[in-house]
């Protein structure tokens, strides 16, 4: 986020008014705590009023995408749980989205290497968490400090990885043209999927990983937020988290619903779809098999009498640990960037590391520093990501860094707080496309992700600098 130094403030006479103690602490709270939160918020209101006006000018368009559904009640519905997820969603693209642009900021050149760190900060969360909730290290009464843990620990691990690449791979070719650094990163981003692989295969026999965030009590139970409406039970349906789901009076087993919030019902074969089934008024797509079900009950009740009308939202505790961690690393980063000797020796560097070297500057250690800062919070996002998410891979990456990227480039590649713009845009985008498309036959969930890289195509035609990014004229 660029903002002016602080500066004692001239007069005429050529002195100087210097502020008082109270001033300054004031002038600090505003510069790095109250103006970036106020950018945030201008940035999610503004991507959600534009999201939503779009969302009703579809809705106009094609008001019954399928027979029965009207679009424009659906969305209303939908509207609190598709901001409050993209919200969620944005903050992790932009928390990767920041390696990107600080690196591209310094070196000129794309870190694709970077989706990898994430995915090493990932996996590096979950085996902390583990170790430390399967010792009996920190009990149930501490969640907060083992996923303070967690994070740190992912993020001291996948900054010190980013070091070692940068070292390794990325300083003896500093001189050589743009397209080597790159095929390099791409180079070290197979091998460290293929490494991560192979070492949890032979120490796991497996590269699935969960965690355990569901033995947390408080921290797999969701928080109904009453919207217009009757909250339906949170995530776990019923309000149990597990429940019998019986059909036609035959029991087929037990479930926990699907940790997000607009996905259908599948479990034992049975698939309750057409709606997203915590506002379902009209459950007319139940099957098993195959077979349409004349009943189906949870826990002894009909789901017609579980299911209640009115818009409703769930929050999951760990989407609120995303945002309050995002948020409070972002401000970290607002300060260190603009009020550190360190920082300003970063944006020195970036601006000209010729003139930066002359002035006394480390240049190397300032890269350095840059390379650990981008990569620690690859491994923040990695690590929250898998809270959220519960299970990662090897291959869990890919996607939120080729996202992470889109909202890079989004928000004008080389601007932190273009990265931070980028991304919670494109979290929205992605929110709302889940929350719409699952009423177009043809279309569905599935085809969230070619709609989010359009975007990535579109804003390299028309404009390749970015929502924030600047024009720069090359002097022949």
């Amino acid at each position: 986020m660029t903002m002016e130094i602080f500066k004692s403030k001239p007069v005429e006479g050529g002195q100087q008014v210097v502020p008082s103690s109270l001033a300054r602490i004031g002038e600090w709270i505003y510069r790095f705590i109250v103006f970036p939160i106020g950018q945030i918020i201008i940035f999610i209101a503004g991507a959600a009023i534009l999201l939503t006006v779009l969302a009703y000018l579809l809705a106009l368009l094609v008001p019954e995408p399928r027979p029965g559904i009207n679009l424009s009640t659906q969305i209303t519905q939908q509207l609190p749980g598709m901001i409050i997820t993209g919200i969620s969603i944005g903050f992790v693209y932009s928390m990767i989205a920041l390696g990107y642009t600080l690196v591209y900021g310094v070196l000129k050149f794309i870190n694709f290497a970077h989706s990898e760190i994430f995915m090493v900060g990932s996996v590096v969360g979950f085996e902390v968490m583990r170790r430390i909730y399967d010792g009996g290290i920190i009990d149930f009464f501490s969640p907060v400090i083992l996923i303070l843990i967690t994070v740190v620990l992912a993020m001291l691990a996948s900054g010190t990885l980013a070091v070692i690449i940068e070292r390794i791979a990325y300083r003896p070719l500093r001189g050589a043209p743009r397209l080597v650094p790159l095929i390099t990163a791409i180079g070290i981003s197979y091998i460290l999927i293929d490494s991560t692989r192979a070492i949890m295969t032979i120490t796991r026999n497996d590269f699935n990983l969960t965690y355990p965030t569901n033995n947390i009590s408080w921290l797999s139970t969701p928080i109904p937020l009453t919207f217009n409406g009757i909250v339906m039970g949170g995530t776990h349906f019923g309000g149990t988290a597990y429940e019998e789901i019986t059909v036609d009076g035959q029991t087929v087993g037990e479930f926990t619903f699907d940790e997000t919030v607009y996905e259908r019902l599948t479990v034992g074969g049975i698939t309750i779809g057409g709606t997203p089934i915590r506002n379902s008024r009209d459950l007319r797509l139940i099957t098993v098999n195959g077979v349409t079900a004349e009943s189906v009950q949870i826990g002894g009740q009909e789901i017609t009498d579980i299911i209640q009308s009115g818009n409703t939202v769930a929050v999951r505790v760990t989407s609120i640990i995303v945002v309050i961690s995002a948020v409070i690393m972002l401000l970290f980063l607002n300060y260190f960037v603009n009020g550190t000797k360190m920082g300003r020796g970063i944006r020195a560097v970036s601006q000209d590391q010729a003139t930066a070297g002359l002035m006394g500057i480390n240049v190397n250690r300032m890269i350095s520093l840059t390379f650990f800062i981008g990569g620690a919070f690859g491994g923040a996002a990695g690590a929250l990501f898998g809270l959220n998410a519960t299970t990662v891979t090897p291959y869990v990456g890919f996607i939120p860094g080729v996202k992470a990227f889109t909202a890079a480039v989004l928000g004008g590649i080389g601007n932190v707080t273009g990265a931070l713009l980028g991304g919670l845009t494109l979290g929205l985008i992605e929110s709302f496309l889940n929350g719409v498309l699952v009423y177009f036959p043809a279309l569905g969930q599935r085809y969230t992700d070619v709609f989010a890289f359009s975007v990535l195509i579109l804003i390299l035609i028309f404009r390749p600098s970015g929502i924030l990014g600047e024009r720069v004229d090359e002097k022949v």
